[in-house]
């Protein structure tokens, strides 16, 4: 593994164990060259998967693009690191089990949209206003109105 500090390509595994509930293995590593020490995860990838954008454009499915969209969503949530992390294997599993090699972007949107909103509804607001590409108030005031139970004439 090439030391992401220096390039060196002889670096040494410290430590080995098992992340994500057993579905990754976490390497911590250090370079004897300039002493710098980082982490490395090993992942089982069942199929290479290709995303198909709405412009019909192809591109290699990212794991690390997919990761960073729903931490940002993520952002200040109390929701522990670990559980995230599950969260995006579970995403990553589901879409190579649908037994297709391309998959649509809108079909990977719709599927972090519903994890999202089964585990935190503020995460999924946000991720929702990139994804669905709010450009005004009244778009997000809509989509949260989406949201709410409809009121009883009780209340």
């Amino acid at each position: 593994m090439r030391c992401p500090f220096c390039g060196n390509i002889d670096t040494q595994v410290k430590d080995s164990r098992p992340a994500e509930d057993h579905i990754a293995i976490r390497r911590r590593r250090a370079c004897p060259a300039c002493g710098g020490r980082f982490t490395t995860y090993e992942r089982v990838q069942l199929r290479d998967l290709v995303v198909i954008k709405k412009n019909g454009k192809r591109e290699e499915f990212d794991r690390d693009k997919l990761e960073r969209s729903i931490r940002i969503a993520m952002q200040k949530r109390p929701l522990d690191p670990e559980r995230i992390d599950q969260m995006i294997s579970g995403i990553v599993r589901r879409l190579e089990s649908l037994g297709e090699t391309d998959i649509q972007s809108e079909k990977i949107g719709t599927i972090v949209m519903e994890t999202l909103a089964r585990i935190d509804t503020v995460a999924y607001v946000r991720f929702a206003s990139v994804y669905k590409n709010f450009q005004a108030a009244d778009d997000f005031e809509e989509f949260v109105h989406e949201l709410r139970p409809p009121q009883s004439d009780d209340d």
